[in-house]
């Protein structure tokens, strides 16, 4: 073959054996990188009505009602709906109320009664004083102490109370912050929470008697429950550590998890409780953990100052970018010589008027989580 010819083979030889390591090469790198996958389509507010009534327990009177205040809710707060969110408030809603409105509290009378007395108690009121106010007449003809024996429901005992503070002398100084019905509503919603959240969040509906007789309502209740559970950014893999923040307050699973590291990290024992400072917590040694953190003020590489202003962190979402929080774990970590979780159920022992048995935090998320699954199973069986 001539010398020119075996020039054109070789190069075109050389072109196809180009392109061949070309297309290999784009093979591989296809094989290396998935492809973008497309973003789930939301749903229409059809469909996500749809999965609301398809997620109500079967005996629930007036469907359209829930299904309306329930989407409402996602709505108001930008939270999706899917089925684990729209399970999630189904579950509390179940734990709470049983989907009652205004549920009847077997023996709230008694229990109310006891609980008057521990706080009289605990500031220095003489029970006598306060038994005699309640054997007061109120407006019915019977006496305050008769119809708190006789309330049967949570709105009873808050009307009750509402009539004790403006009738009996000294109510407002005695009772004002005596009305033991903190958490109201169908989602037992912190009346504490929702008032903090409509001053910086306008709530959408009318409110003529305050957002604390909202929360008796349906909508208010769910309003308020939906945006307490779900619109916060909390870095959870499991549903069951909102659960447990429902009942024990925003990021106290986070929170808890970090005083299990400040323990490991300090050597001193903490009760990991998800209260940070003091004032979030009045059971015993609340305030320890402050303490037990300063202790490692120079391993940190932290001041006093700096420690309180991260720790005032504690219920934003922000406390986990501080140094406090990353310099804690990285102590623990190092000490225990493997990762350590960032979340865990809090230990709290439940108290307050509604409550006639030990019950802890770790019950109330368990149990939630349990309405949860059943409710899951439920919208899989179609």
């Amino acid at each position: 073959m001539p010398t020119s010819a075996l020039r054109r083979a070789a190069a075109a030889r050389a072109g196809r054996c180009a392109g061949v390591l070309a297309l290999v090469g784009a093979l591989l790198a296809g094989c290396a990188t998935e492809p973008p996958r497309p973003a789930p389509r939301a749903m229409t507010a059809g469909e996500a009505r749809e999965l609301i009534d398809a997620a109500l327990p079967a005996n629930v009177s007036d469907r359209p009602g829930w299904v309306a205040d329930i989407y409402a809710g996602f709505v108001a707060h930008d939270v999706a709906p899917g089925p684990e969110s729209v399970c999630a408030v189904m579950a509390v809603i179940q734990q709470e109320s049983g989907f009652r409105v205004n549920p009847v509290v077997p023996g709230l009378g008694g229990l109310t009664l006891r609980e008057i007395e521990r706080r009289a108690d605990r500031i220095g009121v003489p029970a006598l004083v306060v038994r005699t106010a309640l054997r007061l007449p109120s407006g019915n003809g019977q006496s305050f102490l008769e119809r708190i024996e006789a309330a049967k429901t949570e709105k009873e005992l808050s009307d009750i109370f509402q009539d004790l503070i403006g009738a009996v002398p000294m109510g407002r100084r005695l009772f004002a912050d005596w009305n033991p019905i903190r958490t109201r509503g169908p989602m037992q919603v912190n009346v504490e929470f929702a008032e903090a959240l409509a001053s910086s969040k306008p709530y959408p509906y009318p409110a003529p008697r305050g957002i604390a007789e909202e929360l008796f309502t349906r909508r208010g209740s769910v309003y308020f429950g939906i945006a307490h559970l779900l619109a916060y950014d909390a870095p959870y893999d499991r549903l069951l550590y909102r659960f447990a923040d429902y009942n024990a307050g925003q990021y106290a699973s986070r929170n808890a998890a970090f005083q299990r590291a400040a323990s490991s990290a300090s050597g001193i024992p903490l009760v990991a409780d998800g209260a940070l400072l003091a004032r979030d917590s009045s059971a015993r040694g609340a305030g320890s953990t402050l303490l037990a953190v300063r202790s490692m003020a120079g391993r940190l590489g932290l001041g006093e100052r700096d420690i309180e202003a991260a720790l005032e962190r504690g219920r934003r979402a922000d406390f986990a970018e501080t140094r406090l929080y990353r310099r804690v774990f990285e102590l623990a970590e190092e000490a225990e010589g493997r990762p350590l979780p960032r979340a865990q159920v809090p230990r709290i022992q439940l108290e307050g008027a509604k409550i006639s048995r030990p019950l802890t935090n770790e019950w109330f998320a368990n149990s939630v989580n349990g309405h949860h699954r059943r409710c899951m199973d439920r919208l899989a069986a179609g």
